[in-house]
C-alpha cells in the first residue's frame, strides 16, 4: 500500500543501463493537489524515473504503487486509467489538427463521443487553442505544442500527471501560460510531478527532490531547503575575476562557484567560513567579499557537491 496522503509512490527505485547505475534507491511520493519537482541537471536520472513511474520502464528494483488508482502497480491497467504522461518529444501527429489530434487521442483512451466532445471543449478553452482547432499540429509554435501534447495527456481526466521537461524549448510567454495551467489542475486536486532541470521552476514547486547522479540528495519545500541551508553564499568582486576563479575551483572549502556579472558567486562550507576569509584577505588584496542570501541553485550546487556529507 502506498502511505498515506500520496497519490502516487515510489519505493527504493533502481535501475542500470550495463555498469552504469541510472537510478540508485529514489524513494519519495506526491500528494493529491501537490506539485512535485524533480530537480536536476540532465543525466541525474530524471527521465528514468519518470519512465519507471508512468510504467514505460520496469526498474531492477524497487516499486511505484499508486493510491489514485486502488494501489495498483505502475504500468497497470488501472495504472495507466489514473496517470497522464507528457515525455520530453511528444509525437503528435503533424499532418493532424489541433481537433483531429483530439479526436485521436479522445479514441484512443476509449471515451465516448460525447466524452470527447465535452472533454474537448474545455481543454481548448483552458490551453487558449480553441481559435487554432483546425490549424495542423506541425504548424503550431513551440509553445501551442506543448499545450496540445498537455491536453492530449489530460483527455481522459488523470488522477496523476507525470510531465518530462514540458518547458524546454518554449517561450517565456508560454512557458508562464503551461505554469498557470497546471496550477489550475493541482487546484482541482490533481497530483502534478514535474521534471526539469530549471532551478527557478523548481522554486515554483510546492516539494521537490533534488536528484544527483541518481541518487535524491534532499526533499522538502523549496524555501525549506533554502532555510535550512547551513553555508553561506559570497559574493566576491576582484580586478582578475578570471585568475581568481583559477585559484578557487581547486579549493575543498568551496562547495560551489558561478560567475555573476564581473564577480564570482561562492557557496563556502560552514566549517571552513574562516580559513576562507583569511584567505581571501590574505591573497586578494584588491578584492572585495559580500554576503548574499543563499538561493535554490546555491542550495542544489552546494548539497550535489558532497551530498552525504551537507544534505539536511
Amino acid at each position: 500500500m502506498t502511505a498515506p496522503g500520496f497519490a502516487m509512490e515510489a519505493r527504493d527505485l533502481r535501475r542500470s543501463f550495463g555498469s552504469e547505475r541510472a537510478v540508485d534507491g529514489v524513494t519519495f511520493g506526491v500528494r493529491a493537489g501537490e506539485l512535485y519537482g524533480l530537480v536536476g541537471p540532465d543525466g541525474a536520472g530524471k527521465t528514468t524515473t519518470v519512465r519507471m513511474l508512468v510504467g514505460l520502464m520496469a526498474p531492477d528494483g524497487g516499486e511505484v504503487r499508486l493510491e489514485a488508482a486502488g494501489g495498483a502497480k505502475a504500468g497497470s491497467e488501472a495504472a495507466r486509467e489514473a496517470v497522464g504522461y507528457m515525455p520530453q518529444q511528444f509525437s503528435l501527429y503533424g499532418d493532424l489538427s489541433v481537433g483531429e489530434n483530439l479526436q485521436f487521442f479522445g479514441q484512443l483512451f476509449g471515451l465516448t463521443k460525447t466524452q470527447r466532445q465535452e472533454r474537448e471543449t474545455r481543454l481548448l478553452d483552458v490551453t487558449r487553442l480553441g481559435p487554432f482547432r483546425d490549424r495542423r499540429a506541425d504548424a503550431l509554435s513551440g509553445g501551442m505544442y506543448k499545450k496540445l501534447a498537455l491536453a492530449c495527456a489530460l483527455l481522459h481526466h488523470p488522477k496523476v500527471l507525470l510531465l518530462d521537461e514540458p518547458t524546454n524549448g518554449v517561450d517565456p510567454v508560454s512557458r508562464r501560460e503551461l505554469w498557470d495551467l497546471l496550477y489550475e489542475f493541482v487546484s482541482e486536486g490533481m497530483a502534478v510531478l514535474l521534471a526539469t532541470p530549471y532551478m527557478d521552476e523548481a522554486s515554483r514547486c510546492h516539494r521537490v527532490g533534488l536528484m544527483h547522479r541518481g541518487r535524491l540528495i534532499a526533499e522538502d519545500a523549496p524555501a525549506a531547503l533554502v532555510r535550512s541551508f547551513p553555508h553561506p553564499a559570497l559574493l566576491l568582486h576582484a580586478t582578475d575575476r578570471d585568475g581568481l576563479e583559477r585559484r578557487l575551483a581547486g579549493r575543498p572549502d568551496v562547495m560551489a562557484l558561478s560567475p555573476q556579472g564581473a564577480s564570482l558567486r561562492v557557496v563556502v562550507r560552514a566549517s571552513g567560513q574562516a580559513d576562507f576569509r583569511a584567505w581571501f584577505a590574505a591573497q586578494v588584496p584588491d578584492g572585495t567579499m559580500e554576503v548574499v542570501a543563499p538561493d535554490f541553485e546555491d542550495v542544489f550546487l552546494g548539497l550535489s557537491s558532497a551530498p552525504r556529507e551537507v544534505a539536511p
